[in-house]
């Protein structure tokens, strides 16, 4: 595995620096933008009354990114959804590096496209500060997940986050790097 680079970080080593380095001209190839990490997030309301629930997810969310989540724990209690400060309600993921990479490729290039009437990623879901956020509705449009192991389908967030300091560089960083914005 040491000497298998990703093919999104050869393709952006190769040629998507020097042509942000070009459409922006920039003065430090320092400045160029790059993907610093992408956080995986899942909220798992039902473990409130089934702790089986949390476990399956956490199961699900390792197979899909490659990586152990952390569970999460609910910050104020709420007596409505009787939810008590310190619960495990979530898991996120924060892959960096070469599995984020990884991720990356499968989740355009496999997953979304895997999506029921999919006609791109929303264009302004960029957060003003280079930062991208998608939501995925299910989990089964990975390949990892086995459409009859499970219990219930869920969703998850996925954030982009990249050294980008505006919307734009971002915006045409994802886009060299083939993330299928709608037009």
């Amino acid at each position: 595995m040491a000497g298998n680079v990703p093919v999104l970080k050869a393709l952006y080593n190769g040629t998507i620096r020097k042509d942000l380095h070009q459409e922006f001209g920039y003065k430090s190839a320092m400045q160029i933008p790059k993907i610093e990490k992408v956080i995986v997030s899942m909220g798992v309301g039902e473990a409130i009354a089934n702790k089986k629930m949390l476990e399956t997810s956490l199961s699900e969310l390792a197979l899909i990114t490659g990586q152990r989540p952390v569970k999460t724990k609910a910050r104020k209690s709420i007596a409505n959804f009787k939810l008590r400060e310190g619960m495990e309600v979530g898991l996120k993921v924060t892959l960096r590096g070469d599995r984020m990479y990884e991720f990356l490729d499968r989740l355009m290039n496999v997953a979304l496209p895997r999506v029921k009437d999919f006609r791109g990623v929303n264009p302004n879901a960029f957060d003003g500060h280079g930062n991208f956020s998608l939501g995925v509705t299910e989990q089964i449009i990975f390949p990892e997940i086995d459409y009859d192991k499970i219990d219930r389908i869920s969703g998850m967030n996925v954030a982009v986050v990249t050294t980008a300091s505006t919307d734009q560089e971002a915006k045409s960083l994802l886009t060299r790097l083939g993330m299928p914005f709608r037009k």
